[in-house]
């Protein structure tokens, strides 16, 4: 279920940020400076909130991640607040309710062009990336017993196919699609991923669409009660899919992830981290150095975020960097300069 979230005020710099009811966490803010004595940029009245996505998620421990050293190394106040995803950050970040969000490449490609959940709303041609993170894997779940062995088995099945306009929910209609199937050939059922194995370790779901990085915790519960099957993305589907858009890869989950009978190609789409446009130059390029100068306090926070790298810093990124951002890539040479 989704969070509600309500603005409380912000600092003198930003319009507002939210708080609210949804779950979160902070660090030691009493500890100034950092990232390399250079924080001229960013004042330490600064709020900043960081939209994730539900706490059994990697999105979640990645942003407390990221507030933990802001606090810790720019002396700011942030949270990190736990939110229904990529969907509702980027109308978080449109509404100026957060100052950045993780969410996924082709929720934001939509978003930007106006087109999916967004068709009906005007393009947000105000979204900004500061770096590209991590690839999500679409892993379709289900147990040995069920008799699922591919996309079309789904067929008459009971699916968890994510929270209604989800980043996870997107996928799935995507994936039937390329399939030739929609929720008219199966029983689908809007539940977020969590919510989905749960109901699966009950018996009243038949697979689920789990789109996260590796490992994602809920199907490792998932598998110390039953034998875990991912259902492969591959083929002509999977060339359909990365034919129709652009934001689609392809990789493979290996077996000892899950513990299943062999490695499972399926495809993948990178998560972005995006800032609000609101933000100045020099307060975005600070935040984008002080997270690549801590890294190392990033890739701990979960497995998926040790493949947060700067080589693949632009990797998937569906819309124009922050200037703050492409001011700090260049320096680094992992952007080309104009």
């Amino acid at each position: 279920m989704k969070n509600y979230l309500t603005i409380i005020g912000g600092s003198a710099l930003l319009l507002t940020a939210c708080g609210g009811n949804g779950e979160e966490a902070s660090g030691d803010s009493n500890s100034e400076g950092g990232n390399g004595g250079n924080n001229n940029g960013v004042e330490e009245d600064m709020f900043l909130t960081i939209a994730t996505g539900g706490t059994s998620g990697v999105y979640y421990p990645i942003g407390g991640a990221l507030s933990n050293l802001y606090e810790g190394e720019l002396g700011v106040d942030s949270s990190v607040q736990s939110t229904g995803a990529s969907v509702e950050n980027i109308n978080l970040l449109a509404e100026d309710r957060a100052e950045m969000a993780i969410t996924m490449s082709d929720a934001v490609a939509q978003a930007y062009e106006a087109t999916g959940p967004f068709e009906e709303e005007e393009a947000n041609e105000g979204l900004r990336g500061m770096a590209s993170l991590y690839p999500n894997y679409v892993q379709l779940v289900t147990t040995a017993d069920s008799g699922i062995e591919s996309v079309e088995d789904l067929a008459g099945m009971d699916v968890g196919v994510g929270a209604p306009n989800s980043g996870v929910e997107l996928n799935a209609r995507m994936i039937l699609e390329a399939h030739g199937m929609d929720y008219e050939d199966l029983n689908e059922d809007f539940l977020s991923y969590s919510e989905a194995i749960d109901q699966m370790q009950n018996n009243m779901v038949d697979a689920a669409f789990v789109t996260s990085g590796l490992p994602n915790s809920t199907v490792i519960d998932l598998a110390t009660q039953d034998d875990v099957r991912i259902i492969p993305i591959e083929g002509e589907a999977l060339a359909s899919l990365q034919e129709e858009y652009d934001f689609f890869g392809e990789g493979t989950i290996p077996a000892d992830v899950y513990d299943t009978e062999e490695d499972v190609q399926t495809a993948t789409i990178m998560n972005v981290l995006l800032v609000n446009e609101s933000l100045s130059e020099e307060e975005v390029y600070d935040l984008t150095k002080t997270m690549f100068d801590n890294i190392d306090s990033i890739h701990s926070s979960h497995n998926a975020a040790q493949e947060i790298d700067l080589d693949t810093v632009a990797e998937g990124m569906p819309v124009p960097f922050h200037p703050g951002a492409e001011r700090y890539l260049e320096e680094e040479g992992v952007l080309d300069e104009e």
